[in-house]
């Protein structure tokens, strides 16, 4: 075989293996960024591609979005409502998980987040909050067994809780922090003007 055989069998063997490693790389992030949603997606779709494809559309749906943190003073009124939905348990647990639903989904479209049908709503809060989606997924199905008249008192305790997890998160002032690609960003709009000013 000629030199330039051989050369052209290196450089796609180089092409394939730089392929495989970002391939790699981009798996390794999504599983970073999605933690346990990564895996639940894995399993529901049956395909680690199928499911890489969807996360990274989540992520670029959600870069779409204008997502906004609460000003404080909405903070502290959602709050004091959570407080109220949790004294409104011990009388009547079906009627404070409805408000739980109802309250969690005034903050999420208050922060921006679309509110399309749930099963898009809950993919868009797992970009952002994937520890919890799941936790908000349950609290949604035992209120939609609440709504029926067939949860527990347990079932309503449960809901409550999971719930407050995505509440939580939803209002505490950590979660107006800029997601990591946006400090990403920022630090390097930072990097840039300090760059500028050592020039002058």
């Amino acid at each position: 075989m000629p030199v330039w055989g051989w050369i052209l069998i290196v450089l796609a063997l180089l092409a394939l293996a730089a392929a495989a490693f970002l391939r790699y790389r981009k798996s390794q992030s999504l599983k970073k960024r999605f933690g346990p949603e990564y895996d639940r997606v894995v399993q529901q779709s049956g395909s680690r591609r199928d499911a890489e494809k969807e996360l990274s559309g989540r992520e670029q749906r959600r870069e779409q979005l204008n997502i906004r943190p609460l000003d404080p003073a909405a903070r502290d009124r959602y709050t004091e409502r959570w407080r109220k939905v949790q004294a409104d348990f011990v009388d009547s647990p079906a009627t404070a998980v409805t408000e739980a639903d109802a309250l969690v989904t005034e903050v999420m479209r208050e922060r921006g987040y679309p509110m399309d049908d749930f099963e898009q709503r809950s993919a868009d809060v797992s970009v952002d909050h994937p520890q919890v989606v799941e936790s908000y997924r349950e609290a949604h199905r035992l209120g939609q067994l609440s709504a029926r008249g067939e949860a527990s008192t347990d079932d309503l305790r449960q809901a409550i809780r999971q719930y407050r997890r995505l509440f939580e998160e939803l209002v505490e002032a950590s979660a107006d922090e800029p997601i990591e690609r946006e400090r990403e960003t920022a630090s390097q709009k930072s990097s840039a003007t300090d760059q500028e000013r050592t020039r002058r």
